[in-house]
């Protein structure tokens, strides 16, 4: 069963691209900001020196008319209601016996005083100043500098500046357009945190073959001398999530060298020639920082093979293949740059990359094994804290087919997991629960129609039991019928241990457990549903590739007629036209009927003898709605001992949706 696999490599972060033009300041307005500034500083210079050498005390209107009354009032100055003014003695306030001083606010003894004067005109009040000979002084509002200067040219600054910023706006559109050619490829140099292959788990093979370049990068004396060439360009193969990036990085890092990462798809452009000329600065760039490294993701965006199809190929993009291959071609025996790249389809690249001289070395970078998963468990844990219960061993037993990305999500689901529960630790039931998450779906509400839980149910019950009645396949770890994703019901199987040949009877095993569901149904229900829609096509498919793929039929041989990818174009598809005649493809089509109609009637008989055991787990899962493999086994009446190996963990792994 093939897991699904995440593109979730461990990619270089990028590079912040450059800023665009942005308004700027002139620099002729600081210094006009500082005149204005001190300007102002020595208008309000004589208030400020009379505030620090002189005491001024704010007083009340009844205080201050009765001062007036008293003549002890030398000279007011009035200016918007405020009142300032000295008095002829210094006086205390508030005086004692006053409301003030009951409070207990402290007094305070000046001859300078600042009051204000009521809303509404006092009459009284203008007739004793006028009787006590008070000198009187009306002020008018004083106006800020600044707010006039502001008032006067702030319309022309704002101008000026508008014609400023559209000039240097224009400016920078114009200096992009001639940049347009230039590369956009990320550069990782030593000064930042460096990956190294102790951060890549699960390839030793691959880590083998990295590690020449690398010695080569630090001593490339040690191989010129000896009339020795470094491959110039490395290819990672594999499927997606399996770190190829990661592992481009590490070498970087491991050599100290620089590092320009880039995605193929970035070449190209609208613009004819862009692509081309992006490629040449890149390579240029990558040999004034010898030695180097040069990273291109994903080839096959620009490396498909050209000319092919229909109506002949990409114009831009096989002259950027044509600079990319007259560029690799470019190096001297010395220039120590090495172009690494990764594809997962090396399938489709153009022959000509990948001639010696080119990328004439492979790397496959697969999915790891039991041990690599282990490995690969232990950097993705670190600085998590684990329980004492959590066993990566089991884990990574379980785990069959998953990639480094893949392990890498579900240590972080499990953290997440345990986070949403204030767990202190991640323990086993966490790693659990998120591996349901990520392979099985997200859970959904239990099935609230009664009918359509017991169709489920016999379904799910269909799938089990057949799988547990048939020797030679993978074996029966949970059962549910609550919804998971887009299935209504889920039955769980493990694999044993990584495979990578499949025998015929561990794929007709597979085969029946498809259609045991479909049976299940014909069997106790008397009705079929849409439900096996599935099931169907995935069984279907595998006979057809049993019988036109991988010769396991009696009528057809040992023969292959399968649609091979080496050009999976559909131009080029439909020029190639079909490798075998009319003829043959009815025979595949009626041994393929033939095979799956035989595997059907042999599970509709086997479920037709148990049909008890059908029956009882199905009422199980009506009641349960959730069955490990120890009660299925019970309900059953199969012996444990003689179907559950010891070594194989409690995890439920291929779903088989409903």
């Amino acid at each position: 069963m093939q897991f699904p696999q995440k593109p979730n490599d461990e990619k270089p972060g990028n590079k912040p691209e450059p800023p665009q033009p942005q308004f700027r300041i002139p620099r002729w307005v600081w210094p006009l900001l500082w005149v204005v500034l001190i300007a102002w500083s020595f208008m309000r210079l004589p208030d400020m020196v009379n505030n620090a050498t002189s005491q001024t005390i704010k007083v009340s209107y009844s205080f201050f008319f009765q001062q007036v009354s008293a003549g002890n009032v030398q000279e007011i100055t009035i200016q918007e209601g405020a009142v300032q003014g000295v008095f002829k003695a210094a006086v205390t306030y508030p005086p004692a016996g006053s409301p003030e001083r009951a409070q207990g606010v402290t007094p305070e003894t000046a001859t300078q005083f600042t009051t204000t004067l009521l809303p509404l005109d006092d009459p009284e009040l203008l007739k004793a100043l006028h009787d006590q000979d008070v000198s009187i002084t009306s002020q008018p509002v004083e106006s800020s500098a600044i707010l006039l200067f502001l008032l006067n040219f702030g319309p022309l600054l704002l101008l000026l500046g508008f014609f400023i910023w559209s000039a240097r706006r224009t400016q920078g559109q114009m200096s992009g357009i001639f940049g347009f050619g230039r590369t956009q490829a990320r550069e990782y140099n030593v000064e930042k945190p460096k990956v190294t292959f102790s951060d890549v788990a699960g390839q030793d093979a691959a880590k083998g073959e990295l590690m020449e370049v690398v010695d080569f990068l630090k001593e490339p004396d040690k191989y010129i001398a000896l009339g020795a060439r470094i491959p110039r360009g490395v290819l990672l193969i594999g499927p997606p999530g399996t770190g190829k990036t990661l592992m481009a990085r590490a070498v970087a890092g491991e050599a100290s060298v620089a590092f320009f990462s880039i995605a193929a798809s970035e070449f190209v452009e609208m613009f004819v020639g862009v692509g081309a000329s992006r490629v040449r600065d890149l390579f240029k760039r990558a040999k004034d920082a010898a030695p180097s490294i040069v990273f291109i993701d994903e080839l096959d965006a620009v490396g498909r093979q050209r000319g092919a199809g229909l109506g002949g190929g990409h114009d831009e993009r096989e002259q950027t293949l044509n600079q990319m291959l007259a560029e690799m071609d470019g190096f001297d025996q010395n220039e120590s740059v090495i172009v690494m790249a990764a594809t997962n389809r090396p399938d489709v690249l153009d022959p000509a990359l990948l001639r010696p001289g080119r990328f004439d070395r492979q790397v496959t970078v697969g999915l790891p094994d039991r041990i690599g998963r282990l490995d690969i468990l232990k950097i993705h844990t670190r600085g998590k804290p684990l329980s004492a219960d959590t066993d990566l061993d089991d884990i990574a037993k379980a785990t069959i087919g998953f990639s480094g990305a893949d392990l890498a999500n579900l240590a972080n689901e499990a953290a997440l997991t345990a986070a949403r529960q204030a767990a202190r630790k991640i323990s086993m039931r966490h790693f659990l629960e998120a591996f349901d998450r990520i392979v099985l779906g997200t859970e959904s509400p239990p099935l609230s129609n009664q009918e359509e839980r017991r169709v489920v149910a016999y379904h799910e019950s269909g799938h089990a039991l057949v799988a547990l009645l048939t020797s030679g396949g993978d074996q029966v770890l949970k059962v549910t019928i609550i919804p998971r994703g887009q299935a209504l019901g889920i039955t769980a199987q493990l694999p044993q241990d990584d495979r990578r040949n499949y025998s015929k009877t561990y794929l007709m095993t597979r085969i029946h457990m498809l259609l045991g569901g479909r049976a299940a149904e014909e069997v106790a229900i008397g009705d079929i549903t849409t439900g096996a829609a599935n099931d169907l096509q995935r069984a279907t498919e595998l006979v057809r590739r049993m019988v036109a793929e991988f010769g396991m039929s009696e009528d057809i041989g040992p023969l292959n007629f399968g649609d091979h990818e080496h050009q999976p174009f559909l131009g080029y598809s439909l020029s190639q036209g079909r490798q075998y005649s009319e003829e043959t493809a009815a025979r595949i089509d009626v041994e393929v009927r033939r095979i799956v109609e035989a595997a059907y009637d042999h599970v509709l008989n086997l479920l037709r003898e148990n049909q008890d055991k059908l029956e009882a787990l199905a009422q199980a899962l009506l009641t349960h709605e959730i069955l490990e493999r120890k009660q299925i086994l019970e309900i059953i009446g199969l012996s444990t001992d003689d179907t559950e190996s010891a070594d194989n963990p409690p995890l439920a792994l291929i779903p088989d949706g409903a």
